[in-house]
């Protein structure tokens, strides 16, 4: 027998099917029975950043990039919404598995590491594409902010939930406890995502840090977002599509190889 630990001993051939879908069903389940809280509160979120940007901002800082503040700044908060519940999702399922002791619930049928990996991010990215289409309505109804490429806004959402649904993947699994998980968020996901242009130009920054900026991926799914939306970005879409499409996989494959060793799952 080998050593090495893997999730649940496989028996329906190559894919799991009823068992990939049964973990997409209840990741999807999860945060919609709850929809006040993984929903909607986000929509109320956005809002209020929007407002009071607007209102304390907007007057003196005058057009950006060629677009009035609140026009570039819809994108940047609609993002940065996506993101930090697509993240939500993942980590606070797996960590409250782990605090309850009912993880080996989700190890123990035969769902191979991949597929752990894809249920749990079906999961983040539709909540994240939920939040993403909602925040985009009330855009359109109460800004006029129609997207000027919406399959691209639609491809970037997508990824920017993916990548960080897989961070969370990854802070899930290595937290054991939800203080140890409000520090990984606290200290690094709210920084990344406030200090990647989602509420200013990069153009308006110190060279160095300008410089630093370009190398946080999340910069990268803002700005697409914010091309795909109204059409102005800091930096080429393309370039920062490919960015966001290896950013994603390699989280993907941390998150993998997590489950595939059974890294802090084991105990």
């Amino acid at each position: 027998m080998a050593s090495e630990w893997s999730p649940g001993t496989r028996r329906f051939g190559r894919v799991n099917w009823l068992g990939l879908y049964t973990l997409c069903a209840r990741e999807v389940q999860r945060f919609m029975a709850v929809w006040t809280q993984t929903l909607l509160a986000p929509l109320v979120t956005a809002g209020l950043f929007l407002l009071i940007f607007t209102i304390a901002i907007g007057p003196r800082r005058g057009d950006v990039m060629g677009v009035d503040f609140t026009t570039f700044l819809a994108p940047g908060i609609m993002m940065m919404t996506v993101i930090q519940n697509a993240f939500a999702n993942t980590s606070s399922s797996i960590v409250i598995s782990k605090v309850q002791g009912n993880i080996v619930d989700t190890l123990m049928p035969p769902l191979s590491a991949l597929e752990l990996v894809i249920g749990y991010l079906a999961g983040g990215v539709a909540r994240g594409i939920v939040v993403a289409l909602s925040t985009a309505v009330g855009y359109a109804v109460f800004l006029g902010i129609v997207p000027a490429h919406p399959i691209l806004a639609l491809v970037f959402v997508a990824l920017g939930a993916a990548f960080l649904g897989g961070l969370g993947i990854i802070a899930g699994v290595f937290a054991n406890k939800f203080d140890q998980m409000a520090a990984i968020t606290n200290f690094i996901v709210t920084p990344l995502a406030f200090l990647s242009g989602t509420f200013y130009s990069v153009q308006a920054l110190p060279p160095v840090l300008n410089q630093i900026t370009h190398f946080n991926p999340i910069f990268y799914l803002i700005d697409g977002v914010r091309f795909a939306m109204i059409g102005v970005s800091d930096s080429n879409p393309v370039f920062g599509l490919a960015v966001c499409v290896g950013a994603t996989i390699a989280v993907a494959t941390v998150a993998w190889a997590m489950f595939r060793t059974g890294y802090r799952l084991k105990d």
